[in-house]
């Protein structure tokens, strides 16, 4: 009961990559990048577990971006041709390439990683994977009818993608779409049409990671304006509660998000963010457990698992971990209380 996970994403260490920094340049090339990525992993394998975390992630140590990192393995994306959009309801404006053909994957993208990972974990292992709305609003469209017509052409290619990711071992697959708290409309009308076809036919856990996202100052700076209370959950959740996924993963650590909404969700399992993504403060382990007791109030402890607001990688390496630890301390002093 009340197992341990983590949204995703672990700081590189400063050696791999630059610290502090999403996109952050590789500070290796060649075959040393390729080990670089190897023994980072494992360095954050070993933290995980000994922090008391249950189901673990590879950290997203052989990527650059959660987004990208999936795209750059795809055909029909013109990468030189710079598109300028507004990325999460133009909460910011960069350029983006373009999409200007059908995709497919040039190959399978992540399995020889999960090879490499999965003899090294002692438990359960989850892999993420962007969602395909998170990927339409993170990439131009000149070549589908519709932004729902690209997101299910990318949801089929994350589909394969995922079964051969479970085949090799994987035991939760989680899809991370934080546009769904940008584009509430649209994720009613066709996001989560576009998830189910995300997770059709996989065995595996499924998951969905849905927040407000990394500690960057353009998300901070976006919190400011969304009020006393953060509503947006309300919106997806009846949706979400009816879609073939197995778990939703929310935010919930200093977040101004009404607990009560959890129970939007009395069909899934629900992953409770006890950890402040957005601060370099290393919450108490009875911060985590208070977190995670409120949130115990509209969903059944045996429906609930601890886990992060979302990815950690922005943050620096000790702070990670120290955040790690009292995630871990603070379940485990629930699982004392029940």
């Amino acid at each position: 009961m009340l197992k341990t996970t983590v949204a995703g994403s672990l700081p590189k260490p400063s050696w791999l990559a630059e610290p502090e920094t999403l996109w952050a340049p590789w500070r290796l090339e060649g075959a040393e990048l390729e080990q670089g990525k190897r023994d980072a992993t494992l360095i954050w394998i070993k933290e995980q577990e000994d922090a008391g975390i249950d189901i673990v992630s590879s950290g997203e140590q052989f990527r650059d971006h959660f987004v990208h990192g999936f795209l750059e393995h795809c055909d029909g994306i013109d990468w030189d041709k710079k598109t300028k959009m507004g990325i999460r309801d133009d909460r910011y404006v960069v350029d983006v390439p373009t999409v200007t053909g059908p995709v497919s994957r040039k190959y399978a993208i992540h399995s020889d990683e999960i090879r490499f990972v999965r003899p090294h974990v002692k438990g359960g292992l989850k892999f993420t994977l962007p969602g395909p709305m998170t990927i339409c609003d993170t990439i131009a469209n000149a070549h589908y009818d519709t932004r729902a017509d690209m997101a299910i052409a990318f949801a089929e290619l994350l589909n394969q993608e995922a079964k051969e990711l479970e085949a090799l071992g994987v035991d939760t697959i989680q899809f991370d779409e934080p546009a769904f708290n940008a584009f509430m409309k649209e994720t009613v009308e066709w996001g989560v049409d576009a998830l189910n076809v995300a997770r059709k036919g996989l065995k595996c856990t499924t998951a969905v990671h849905i927040c407000y996202g990394y500690g960057i100052q353009a998300n901070i700076d976006w919190k400011e304006t969304l009020g006393s209370e953060w509503r947006q959950y309300e919106e997806i959740f009846p949706a979400l509660n009816a879609s073939d996924i197995d778990q939703v993963s929310l935010e919930c650590a200093n977040s101004k998000v009404p607990m009560d909404l959890i129970g939007l969700l009395k069909d899934k399992d629900v992953l409770v963010g006890a950890i402040d993504v957005a601060s370099t403060d290393i919450e108490t382990p009875e911060q985590v457990a208070d977190t995670l007791m409120k949130a115990m109030e509209f969903v059944d402890p045996e429906r609930m698992l601890a886990c992060t607001n979302c990815g950690l990688a922005p943050l620096l390496r000790d702070v990670a971990v120290g955040k790690l630890q009292a995630l871990g301390a603070g379940a485990a002093l629930v699982r004392e209380k029940l």
